[in-house]
């Protein structure tokens, strides 16, 4: 039979591990994210924010000609709350994995139905929704992976995507075509 010794002894020694317990150390990478509402449709963009520590990233760490995960850790992700064009193109709303391939002259960005993926190992370029070409620009310096809006009307905005020293950018647009 326990009594009121062994009761305050056995919550010590629980409260005890709690406090000892180990988290997980901050990723080196840190998971980040960026919403903008455009027009009436809410955009969102989750990724892991890696950093330039020195390294080589264009055709280095970040390989040309190859898919990349546009960040760390999980593939990046985009999210819009109603249908949009991207770029010019049909998206419907939804969730997707997002992906470039990076080349000096032409990036490829990829809006791929596949969401849920850790990096691009398990990417399959059938589950592609949307493939198309932007130009990579010099840019000021940026340490870590940054993406950004920049508004251009009320129905529009560019993302920017900066790291290192380029930028490249692609349009959302959330205005609905009258017909």
């Amino acid at each position: 039979m326990l009594n009121k010794f062994h009761y305050v002894v056995l919550i010590i020694l629980l409260f005890s591990l709690t406090l000892f317990a180990q988290k997980e150390p901050p990723r080196l990478s840190p998971k980040a994210f960026v919403g903008q509402t455009i027009g009436y449709t809410d955009v969102k963009i989750t990724y892991g924010a890696p950093g330039v520590k020195g390294r080589k990233i264009w055709g280095g760490l970040v390989p040309y000609d190859t898919v990349w995960r546009t960040g760390a850790n999980e593939a990046t992700t985009i999210e819009f709350s109603t249908d949009v064009k991207v770029n010019g193109h049909k998206v419907p709303k939804g969730r997707y994995g997002f992906f470039t391939i990076p080349n000096p002259n032409e990036w490829t960005i990829i809006l791929n139905k596949v969401d849920d993926q850790w990096g691009a190992f398990k990417y399959d370029p059938e589950e592609d929704l949307l493939r198309f070409k932007v130009k990579p620009v010099k840019h000021a310096f940026r340490e870590r992976l940054m993406f950004s809006f920049e508004y251009k009307s009320p129905f529009s905005a560019d993302v920017d995507i900066d790291w290192e020293n380029l930028r490249v950018k692609f349009t959302i647009d959330t205005s609905r075509d009258k017909k």
